[in-house]
């Protein structure tokens, strides 16, 4: 009747299964390549992140650029509507 839920993952690896990873990348790769291949990740994730932080940057700027240009129309409606109200009443 009751039926627990299982998680897919039970956790991070500790110490046996870290062993294991290593061993294995050991065997794949050799103990020669592992810190070619570690500096190489390092420096993908180093542009990844700073792709990311420009593209935020281009967002922000453009959010500011937007609404600096709702602001601009807002003072364009008012200054307009200003006028307007004045001439009318320069007529009456």
């Amino acid at each position: 009747m009751y039926d627990p839920i299982v998680p897919l993952f039970p956790g991070l690896p500790g110490g046996p299964e870290l062993l294991i990873v290593l061993f294995v990348l050991v065997l794949l790769f050799g103990a020669n390549k592992i810190p070619k291949l570690a500096r190489s990740t390092g420096q993908a994730m180093g542009e990844f992140k700073r792709g990311r932080e420009e593209i935020e940057e281009e967002l922000q700027e453009g959010a500011e650029e937007s609404s600096s240009e709702t602001s601009t129309a807002e003072t364009t409606e008012t200054s307009t509507a200003d006028t307007s109200t004045a001439e009318t009443e320069k007529t009456s």
